[in-house]
């Protein structure tokens, strides 16, 4: 199993909650995003420890190709490691921004695009996220729209609180708001259109770019029922939060020995903690391997992996999150 240095990136709209968090030692203030396992080109995950210490994630991935990510995901992504795995701590709002799908993306860009979800890890009172629309909007009245600020008013607002989950395909407008700490899974892209940003600067005192146009064809403009993923939550049990082709989020809460078995699964699996900690073993073709984590710890878990056994400490939660072959 792998633990990588976490990419702390600094942006106008960062918190200071990542750190503690984490429990990481850092200079750094504002910080916004905490990229746990990253195979986005410039912002590559490097191990911390262990036999491959100072490896990259795709250094790994060239000497274990499908051992480490699985035959069906290294047949389908090759020598791309699939997600990009995150933690996002907002102090303010962020900008309204939508993903291209996989295919305009590759058109436009010779990338992916981004489909996501967010698990909230905590929420001040009251703090809520931009998600969808309200109301049914006209494509032909977006630019004035953009141009009015009145798209904000279009905006569907969620009040959040820990454990909200929200699954955003690409084309849906979203925004995390301020106060609100989410772990974000996603396609491995770092593709984003940035639509409204109530005028704000940069540090040099620009206002940031918007990809007006480039969003304008992407967007989904239609109206959902409902934005939020329910779930009802168990003790000692796998709880599926999100399942599609690109990813399966599960909670685990375990309050006693969990047994996490992986035979037959034929992809990696990242294991997020999101409160309290544990000891994790792991079962290999080779023996065990063995590892205390602590709330804000992400592993990777290689394919070759036959499973974890999971010893909770301090009201243990993680997410689990794979490939279903």
């Amino acid at each position: 199993m792998y633990v990588f240095k976490p990419l702390l990136k600094q942006t106008i709209w960062g918190g200071e909650a990542i750190a503690s968090f984490k429990n990481v030692e850092t200079e750094k203030h504002s910080i916004g995003e905490s990229w746990e396992i990253s195979a986005v080109k410039d912002h590559l995950s490097v191990v911390t420890d262990g036999a491959d210490q100072g490896k990259t994630i795709l250094e790994l991935l060239d000497e274990q190709k499908e051992k480490l990510v699985g035959k069906k995901v290294y047949a389908k992504f090759g020598d791309t490691f699939p997600l990009l795995i995150k933690f996002i701590d907002a102090r303010d709002d962020l900008s309204i921004q939508v993903h291209p799908d996989d295919a305009t993306a590759m058109l436009r860009h010779g990338t992916r695009g981004k489909s996501e979800m967010w698990y909230v890890v905590s929420a001040d009172e009251g703090s809520h996220i931009k998600v969808g629309f309200n109301q049914p909007v006209r494509k032909e009245d977006y630019n004035r729209m953009v141009e009015d600020h009145s798209i904000t008013k279009v905006l569907n607002e969620e009040k959040v609180k820990q454990g909200d989950v929200f699954f955003l395909p690409p084309g849906r407008v979203h925004s995390i708001g301020a106060g609100v700490f989410v772990a974000e899974i996603q396609e491995t892209s770092d593709i984003t259109y940035r639509i409204y940003d109530y005028g704000r600067k940069d540090a040099e005192g620009h206002e940031r770019e918007l990809h007006t146009q480039l969003a304008k064809d992407v967007i989904d403009y239609s109206v959902q029922e409902d934005y939020q993923t329910h779930y009802k939550g168990e003790f000692d049990k796998r709880v599926t939060l999100v399942d599609c082709p690109l990813f399966t989020t599960n909670l685990i809460e375990p309050t006693k020995t969990f047994n996490a078995d992986y035979r037959g699964l034929d992809s990696f699996v990242v294991l997020m903690c999101m409160n309290g900690g544990a000891t994790i073993t792991e079962q290999g073709a080779e023996g065990q391997q063995q590892r205390n984590i602590r709330q804000g710890t992400t592993i990777l878990i290689p394919a070759t992996a036959q499973g974890v056994v999971i010893e909770p400490v301090d009201n243990c939660k993680m997410l689990e999150v794979y490939i279903k072959a």
